[in-house]
């Protein structure tokens, strides 16, 4: 539990940090004046001065900020000020943060391929001599499952089926196809723990095929590694197609409120990305870093959406400045911005709370085990 927090901490700052930094170091190239780095929201817990900006660790850990002189639309004469400054410079400063995250996630990847790192596997993906450790591995596991009440969780491989090697995600199937009536012992991994052996009887579940099942989406991962200059040039790759892949993600989101079907499960608050760190952490440290990337590039799409308060939103503002050829009204946007901001910390909130809901007992359980 305690190492859970401690790597949440780390991921969450490094995260802040790198995207911040974007913003403070192009705003600085352009000649503006930072009067403020801040970690969190305020209130401000502290603070030091440094030259013209003030460095600051404020109460609310939910993010961060750079505060840069004239950000909002003050000081147009004055030739330090954001809002003195062409649309191009403004542009650069308001998507540095994003940039700034889809490389760092790019570089996560990088490194990650040169070590080895964790990916699902195709049939087609096993002649390729980079690849190695391949094993089955549990996607996800379905509540009021078979799986489920045996203990099993997401990032488990599986090994063995009644003392017999599985070695691809079809043999197991087949294997408890051709068992639907016995108790099957099924032999399993997770993390750096011993091996250890559950029993479960397969049964009908909704949603799934006719024949008994399990409960749980598998996949079939191997290890994948390359030198250190294929590295890069597969890093850009596999870096695009997770960008890809998240932003049709938020698509998919959007879609879903907008046609009355609810925010979905599958999205996660503080809580919720805390609890998935420590099950990454518990794997070890290469499903760390590919966890990190995901996150980074999460980060990056989530700031650019065009809503008050976040880059996105800012960067419209920016667009309609340039469009309209005249300063936009200044009362109106603080408004705009002020009243996003406050309905995304609603939504963070929900999401909090759903979170806590779905993990308290577990969570209860680990701080009961630290005392």
């Amino acid at each position: 539990m305690l190492l859970t927090i401690i790597s949440f901490i780390i991921i969450l700052s490094l995260l802040i940090f790198v995207h911040e930094f974007g913003h403070f170091i192009t705003a600085k190239k352009s000649g503006m004046k930072v009067e403020e780095f801040g970690f969190g929201f305020p209130p401000r817990l502290w603070g030091a001065k440094k030259g013209e900006t003030v460095y600051s660790i404020n109460w609310i850990p939910l993010g961060g900020f750079v505060k840069i002189k004239g950000e909002d639309g003050g000081g147009r004469e004055e030739t330090d000020s954001f809002s003195h400054k062409p649309f191009g410079q403004k542009s650069l400063v308001l998507s540095a943060g994003v940039l700034m995250n889809v490389v760092f996630a790019y570089l996560l990847i990088s490194v990650g391929l040169m070590i080895g790192l964790p990916t699902a596997v195709d049939t087609n993906d096993l002649a390729k001599n980079q690849i190695s450790n391949v094993r089955v591995q549990i996607a996800g596991v379905v509540e009021d499952s078979p799986a489920k009440a045996a203990g099993l969780k997401m990032g488990d491989y599986i090994l063995s089926l009644d003392g017999q090697e599985i070695k691809s995600v079809q043999q197991l199937k087949e294997y408890v196809s051709q068992n639907p009536e016995s108790e099957i012992s099924l032999g399993y991994v997770r993390g750096k723990q011993e091996p250890a052996e559950i029993k479960f009887t397969p049964r009908v579940m909704e949603g799934f095929s006719p024949e008994k099942v399990l409960g749980v989406n598998l996949i079939q991962t191997g290890l994948v590694r390359y030198g250190f200059f294929e590295s890069w040039y597969q890093g850009l790759i596999a870096a695009f197609n997770l960008l890809v892949a998240i932003v049709m993600a938020f698509y998919g989101l959007f879609k879903n409120l907008f046609t009355g079907q609810g925010l979905s499960e599958a999205v996660a608050g503080p809580v919720g990305v805390a609890a998935l760190t420590g099950q990454m952490v518990e794997l070890g440290f290469s499903y760390v870093l590919r966890f990190t990337a995901i996150l980074s590039i999460n980060l990056a799409v989530l700031n650019f959406l065009p809503f008050p308060a976040l880059d996105g939103g800012r960067f419209v503002g920016v667009l309609i400045e340039k469009i309209r050829r005249k300063p936009n009204n200044l009362k109106v946007e603080t408004i705009i911005h002020n009243t996003g901001f406050a309905l995304l910390m609603l939504l963070v909130i929900f999401i909090t709370y759903r979170d806590i809901s779905r993990y308290s007992f577990g969570l209860l359980e680990k701080i009961k085990d630290l005392f």
